[in-house]
């Protein structure tokens, strides 16, 4: 994947940054326990996949728990907001559930920076099913730090 720069001229993601990033984000714990997998990466960019397994993942009426959406949700928007080389921290985060996944299906949230200033990220996440069926719909902002990535040495 590559990124625009000022004069329009395509960069490509340093690929150090974005190996650093996928092995933190496979080694992350919460990921880990979601069963969640950075499947895409590039600057402003990510793609992030889970399998709905209702035995862990329903909630009380037998439906896909909104945390568990959420929870796929926000690894893709972390991901694709780290992609610059600084940390990000999510300011606001507006979710809109549109549909519930079917039992058993693979959920892919799909996040995608639409604008970026030195301090503020904005960034749009779908979230569908295998079908392409829409699942939920995501409006993020992140603050951009400055503060480089503490697993990442450049």
């Amino acid at each position: 994947m590559t990124e625009p720069t000022e004069r329009g001229i395509l960069q490509p993601m340093d690929e150090k940054l974005k190996r650093a990033i996928i092995t933190a984000s496979a080694d992350e714990p919460f990921a880990r326990h979601m069963g969640l997998h950075l499947t895409d990466l590039g600057p402003g960019f990510s793609v992030v996949e889970m399998d709905y397994r209702p035995e862990r993942l329903d909630n009380i009426y037998q439906r896909a728990h909104g945390g568990a959406i959420y929870g796929l949700i926000d690894e893709a928007f972390q991901t694709a907001c780290q992609t610059h080389g600084t940390i990000a921290v999510a300011l606001n985060v507006n979710v809109s559930y549109v549909s519930s996944p079917e039992s058993g299906v693979r959920l892919r949230a799909e996040a995608r920076e639409t604008s970026r200033s030195k301090k503020i990220a904005h960034y749009d996440i779908t979230v569908t099913d295998e079908n392409a069926n829409l699942i939920a719909t995501c409006r993020a902002i992140a603050f951009r730090t400055g503060k480089p990535i503490p697993f990442y040495q450049p």
